[in-house]
């Protein structure tokens, strides 16, 4: 079933709404508000869904790069740990 509502005096269907999406949340414009979302539950429930999506998303990216001493550090442990291997192979009979 296809809604229809109205949205700045236009009705609007649940496509119309949903191809506005995009604009919609790249906006930052406060969905809520949106006429369509209090009368059609289908489209209400896909912007929550898209929402908890895009927060999600925001947790998988990290927070920051570590510094340059991090792999420095990472770097010195490793080299050390090869020498140390080189040395143990170089003492076998």
């Amino acid at each position: 079933m296809t809604e229809r509502t109205a949205l700045n005096g236009k009705e609007m269907t649940c496509d119309e709404f949903q191809q506005q999406l995009p604009e919609l949340f790249e906006s930052g414009v406060d969905l809520e508000s949106a006429p369509h979302l209090r009368t059609c539950e289908n489209c209400a429930a896909l912007v929550r869904d898209l929402r908890y999506i895009a927060d999600q998303a925001k947790l998988l990216l990290p927070i920051k790069d570590p510094s340059p001493i991090v792999w420095s550090k990472i770097r010195t442990a490793l080299d050390e740990e090869q020498d140390r291997q080189g040395s143990a192979a170089g003492k076998r009979p």
